[in-house]
């Protein structure tokens, strides 16, 4: 392995799936992966959205196509990876990027609420590890990255299913790299703390919970989606070959503070 410099980070000639990619947290790091060598597919369920978000990749530069999956759906998950492994080879980068959230008291929740979130953060992430997971330990080696949230470590009023499922894609990620660390398949997560995205946006725009944010966050700010590439891009590459288990929290400081 050439540990000079920068080639440690380079990911040329490695094929990236990231699913949820067509846009905000994913999108960045489709296009962080892309710029640092990868042959990215991005994975979602709106095919508009997705070829849209493929044409933003390729005007900057990146290898880029689409497949179309519902990570709740094995079938689907199955014909998706079947068909990035026979167009690129292989994946050896796989970013579980895919979620959704849900605001409201807890007593309110549904059982189709509850599964539907907790199937599509940690049920997602399973299903696709499962299918990805064998060709990188045949071919022995192997990159897998779960986007977890602060909330893999906090709990706040109105999200308690999305929080449950966050937290359950922590310890997914700690068993899974411990299981899979002798065929040289790491496993590791990023934890976003408050970003700015389409899916925050409402957030934003909402006064008290800008202020609240902008005050537990020590940097003052929310992070723009961008400031997570250098993270995605290090776990994804050969510098990271002896790091896993790990979840690494992108967060401005929140977790270091009171």
């Amino acid at each position: 392995m050439d540990t000079s410099g920068l080639s440690l980070f380079s990911l040329t000639g490695q094929t990236a799936l990231v699913t949820g990619g067509a846009r905000g947290l994913g999108l960045a790091i489709a296009r962080g992966l892309g710029e640092a060598g990868a042959r990215v597919v991005i994975g979602g369920r709106d095919a508009a959205a997705l070829d849209g978000a493929v044409v933003r990749l390729k005007d900057v530069g990146v290898d880029a196509s689409k497949v179309v999956l519902d990570v709740r759906d094995r079938d689907a998950v199955d014909r998706a990876v079947t068909t990035v492994e026979t167009t690129h080879g292989g994946i050896h980068v796989l970013v579980n990027n895919a979620g959704i959230q849900q605001r409201q008291a807890f007593d309110t929740f549904d059982d189709d609420d509850w599964q539907r979130i907790v199937d599509t953060n940690l049920g997602g992430a399973f299903r696709m590890a499962r299918r990805v997971g064998p060709s990188m330990i045949a071919r022995g080696a192997g990159k897998i990255i779960n986007i977890c949230s602060l909330m893999s470590e906090l709990g706040r009023p109105t999200i308690v299913p999305y929080t449950a499922a966050k937290g359950g894609l922590k310890m997914l990620t700690k068993g899974l790299a411990v299981e899979w660390a002798r065929h040289n398949v790491q496993v590791n997560g990023i934890g976003p703390g408050y970003f700015a995205t389409d899916m925050n946006r409402a957030l934003m725009e909402d006064e008290d919970f800008d202020a609240f944010v902008r005050q537990r966050t020590p940097m003052g700010r929310w992070g723009d989606p961008n400031e997570l590439v250098g993270t995605a891009v290090f776990l994804a590459s050969a510098a990271s070959d002896f790091v896993t288990g790990q979840v690494i929290y992108v967060d401005g400081g929140v977790l270091a503070a009171l």
